[in-house]
């Protein structure tokens, strides 16, 4: 044990003689912006409230979840006793595919532009970056929708109106 905790102390030694040598120095505690904190109750899902505003609405399933589970929920509609609606119309349950790159989400989703409004996307958007920034993204990511029928709003990179890129 000795001898394994003796070469173990040597070997360190070494890295460090040559990391000195090398010209790198120490650079103290960075800032990289908030960390992700607490344990999260469920998605947040986004709906439309009888003002035509999009609110934020917990959804208790006892984890966060991913990007996809939380969009499925969102997809199958606010709980009935909610004063909520969804703009995105003849669905249901359903799978959407979703693929990261740098800075940007890209959801395929089971829906046509015609089976959204502006709010519906904004629902869809909102619920994907909230998920991604409570998992530790940031909130400067973007996010595209693509739909199933070919247009331009397959193509508009998104942000969320009640997720602020300062943070």
């Amino acid at each position: 044990m000795r001898r394994a905790r003796w070469a173990m102390v040597a070997a360190l030694a070494v890295v460090l003689a040559l990391v000195a040598g090398c010209g790198v120095t120490p650079t103290g505690v960075r800032a990289a912006g908030q960390a992700p904190g607490g344990v999260a109750p469920g998605p947040t899902l986004y709906f439309v409230d009888s003002h035509r505003h999009l609110q934020p609405q917990v959804r208790p399933t006892e984890q966060l979840g991913t990007i996809a589970e939380a969009l499925s929920l969102l997809l199958a509609g606010p709980p009935a006793d909610a004063d909520l609606h969804s703009e995105i119309w003849g669905v249901g349950t359903v799978q959407v595919t979703v693929t990261m790159a740098p800075g940007v989400i890209r959801l395929m989703a089971p829906l046509a532009s015609t089976d959204v409004t502006a709010f519906g996307i904004e629902q869809i958007v909102c619920t994907a970056l909230g998920v991604d920034v409570q998992r530790g993204g940031a909130r400067s990511t973007k996010v595209q929708i693509v739909f199933t029928q070919p247009t331009p709003e397959s193509d508009t990179l998104r942000t969320c109106p009640l997720i602020s890129p300062a943070g």
